[in-house]
C-alpha cells in the first residue's frame, strides 16, 4: 500500500510516449486515478510515486517545498558551521532519486535517477536558496545510473569546489555535552558523497566497548571506528583497507582526533588478511566489520550470504573470549533476519556462544518511509562472543 515503486511487469499499458523523468499519472486498470509520479523508460522501477494527492502537481514549487520538509525534519542533527549530516533521503523524503548531504559549508548531492538529473538546475537553484553553502557538488557516480541510462556525472553545480580535505564533525547526536570527534572529509575522492554518515551514532556505541580494548577496525575506510575507539581509551588499532589512500586518510584523521595515538595500518584484501592473522593466532578484543555493500541485486543475495557469512566466522575465530564483534550490513536486499541467520549459522561453525548485546541500524538523518523499507537497509548487530 503506498509504495513508491511501480515496476514494468505491473504495468498494462502506457499512454503516449513519456520522456525520461516526465511526471506521469498512474491509473487502476479500472481507471480509478492513483498517484502521480516520475517515468524511467530504462529502469525495470518504470515509476516512481512523487504524490497520492490528485491536486498536486510536481512541478518546481513541489520540489522546494519537499526539500524544506526533508530539512526541517533534520532539525538539530547537524548544529554549528562544522556539522555534518544527510539533509535529504530519496524516496524516504519523497524526493526519488535525490540524496543531499551537508558537510559544514557544503553540499554534497546524487541524483540517480531521470526524475532528478532533468531536474537538476531546479534542485540546484532551490538548495542554494535554502542553505546558502559556499559550494554544491555532485558525486552522481553511483552504480543505480546506469540502471537508469543515465551516465555518471561528478563536478562542481554551485559555488566553489570544496576543498581537498575539510574537517567536520559528522552528526551532533552524542548527547548533551558531548562533542564528536573531528574527522577529515575528502568530498571530491571520497567514497559515497565523501562519507559514510549513517554510521556517526554507531561509532559512538561501538566505542563504548573498546576502552583498553584490541581493536581490530576491517573495511575501515577514513577510520571513524577507530577514532572513536582511540578516543574512548583502546589499546591498540589495526586498521584494514584495500585502498591506499583511505588509510592515508584515516592516518589523518587519527592525527586530528586523537594525536598521540599509533595505529597499525594493513593495506590489503580483508577476507586474506583475517585468514593470515588466524594463522598466526593474533587475537582481538574487539572486531568492527564494516564491509561495501555485497548485493546490488536479487541475484547476488546468495553470494552475498555466503561473504557475510565468512567475513564474521573468520571474526569470531580472531575474537578472545568475551570479546566484542561489530557486524554491519548495508545490502538493503539482505533482511535484518536474514543478516542474522548469517551470523548465526558463522557462530555454529566457529563453535562460538554468541549473544546480542545490541542491535544497531542507520542513523536519524536516515529515516525509514514505513510505506517504502527499503529504506532500513544498514544492519548491525553488536554481539558478545564466548
Amino acid at each position: 500500500m503506498r509504495h513508491p515503486w511501480i515496476f514494468s511487469g505491473a504495468i498494462g499499458a502506457v499512454r503516449g510516449s513519456p520522456a525520461g523523468g516526465e511526471a506521469v499519472e498512474i491509473h487502476s486498470a479500472s481507471g480509478e486515478w492513483l498517484a502521480r509520479g516520475f517515468y524511467s523508460g530504462e529502469s525495470q522501477i518504470r515509476v516512481r510515486v512523487a504524490t497520492w494527492d490528485s491536486e498536486q502537481p510536481l512541478d518546481t514549487p513541489w520540489l522546494r517545498t519537499a526539500i524544506e520538509r526533508a530539512v526541517a525534519g533534520r532539525a538539530g542533527l547537524a548544529d554549528g558551521p562544522d556539522g555534518a549530516c544527510r539533509m535529504v533521503f530519496s524516496e524516504a523524503d519523497g524526493l526519488p532519486g535525490l540524496i543531499v548531504d551537508r558537510y559544514g559549508p557544503y553540499l554534497s548531492v546524487q541524483m540517480l535517477t531521470q526524475a532528478m538529473a532533468v531536474r537538476a538546475d531546479a534542485v540546484t537553484v532551490a538548495l542554494a536558496e535554502l542553505f546558502d553553502p559556499r559550494g554544491i557538488y555532485e558525486r552522481s557516480d553511483a552504480d543505480v545510473r546506469e540502471k537508469e541510462g543515465l551516465l555518471s556525472h561528478e563536478g562542481l553545480l554551485w559555488g566553489e569546489p570544496p576543498p581537498e580535505r575539510l574537517e567536520l564533525r559528522p552528526l551532533s547526536l552524542l548527547g548533551a555535552g558531548t562533542v564528536p570527534p573531528p574527522m577529515l572529509v575528502d568530498l571530491q575522492g571520497g567514497q559515497k558523497t565523501g562519507h559514510y554518515l549513517d554510521q556517526a551514532a554507531n561509532r559512538a556505541r561501538v566505542a563504548a566497548y573498546c576502552r583498553g580494548a584490541n581493536v581490530l577496525d576491517c573495511f575501515s575506510y577514513s577510520g571513524g571506528f577507530s577514532l572513536y575507539a582511540a578516543q574512548a581509551g583502546a589499546a591498540s588499532l589495526t586498521l584494514i583497507d584495500t585502498s591506499a589512500s583511505a588509510l592515508a586518510l584515516a592516518q589523518a584523521n587519527l592525527a586530528l582526533g586523537a594525536p598521540g595515538v599509533t595505529a597499525e595500518l594493513v593495506e590489503g584484501d580483508v577476507f586474506r588478511v583475517l585468514r593470515q592473522y588466524r594463522a598466526e593466532g593474533r587475537t582481538f578484543d574487539v572486531v568492527v566489520l564494516d564491509p561495501p555493500k555485497f548485493a546490488h541485486s536479487q541475484h547476488q543475495i546468495e553470494r552475498a550470504a555466503r561473504g557475510y557469512k565468512d567475513i564474521n566466522l573468520l571474526a569470531m575465530q580472531l575474537l578472545r573470549p568475551g570479546g566484542v564483534l561489530a557486524s554491519f550490513s548495508c545490502s538493503g536486499l539482505v533482511s535484518p533476519d536474514l543478516f542474522q541467520k548469517i551470523v548465526f549459522g558463522a557462530a555454529v561453525d566457529a563453535h562460538r556462544d554468541v549473544q546480542i548485546v545490541e542491535r544497531l541500524g542507520q542513523g536519524p538523518d536516515h529515516p525509514v518511509l514505513l510505506t517504502f523499507p527499503e529504506s532500513e537497509y544498514l544492519k548491525g548487530l553488536l554481539c558478545r562472543v564466548w
